[in-house]
Parts: C-alpha cells; sequence; structure tokens
C-alpha cells in the first residue's frame, strides 16, 4: 500500500478504517526528513494490514491542533478511527513496526 498524504478535508476518511499509522510532519524538520525512509520501509512490511497517512503540520493545522501536536514528527496509531497509541520523535522501524502490530 501506498502511503497517503492526508489534509484537513479529508483525514477522517483516511483514518476512520482499520489500523493507521498517522505521521505529522513538516518540510523544514530534520528527524520527519530521517523518518520518513523509515515510513517507506515499514509501509512496504505492513503491505495491506495497516496504512500510513503523513499530515503536513504547516498545510494542515486544523488537524494538527485537533490531536493536539505540539512536537514533530508525532506519530499516532488509529484503529478505526480512534487514536490508540502515540509516540513523538524519531523512533526507528522496530520500534514503530512495535507500535503498529500490537493493534493489528
Amino acid at each position: 500500500m501506498a502511503i497517503i498524504n492526508a489534509t484537513d478535508e479529508n483525514f477522517k476518511a483516511e483514518t476512520g478504517e482499520g489500523v493507521v499509522l498517522v505521521d505529522f510532519w513538516a518540510p523544514w524538520c530534520g528527524p520527519c526528513k530521517m523518518i520518513a525512509p523509515v515510513l517507506e520501509e515499514l509501509d512496504g512490511d505492513l503491505g495491506d494490514k495497516a496504512k500510513i497517512v503523513k499530515v503536513n503540520v504547516d498545510e494542515n493545522q486544523d488537524t494538527a491542533s485537533q490531536f493536539g501536536v505540539m512536537s514533530i514528527p508525532t506519530l499516532l496509531v488509529m484503529k478505526d478511527g480512534e487514536v490508540v497509541d502515540k509516540t513523538v520523535g524519531f523512533q526507528p522501524k522496530e520500534a514503530l513496526a512495535d507500535l503498529v502490530n500490537k493493534h493489528l
């Protein structure tokens, strides 16, 4: 499955079903740039079991505010539209895989 770029307008539709890892990021954020290839790899590993959605906080401030995002990258695990887990800052692939897999 490909990583999806969500906006304020389509966020609910993209995160309403199944397990979704949401990455709140910005293009100027160093740790966000570091985690991007990790998310690409994880997306390949997860296949159809979970979806990865990226939200640019500069362009989608309403969604970032709704979830209280203060630092980036902030990663939320959502299950059927509800937040079930959260981590802030760069994480290695294994940690992110564990975070997602415990909710599958």
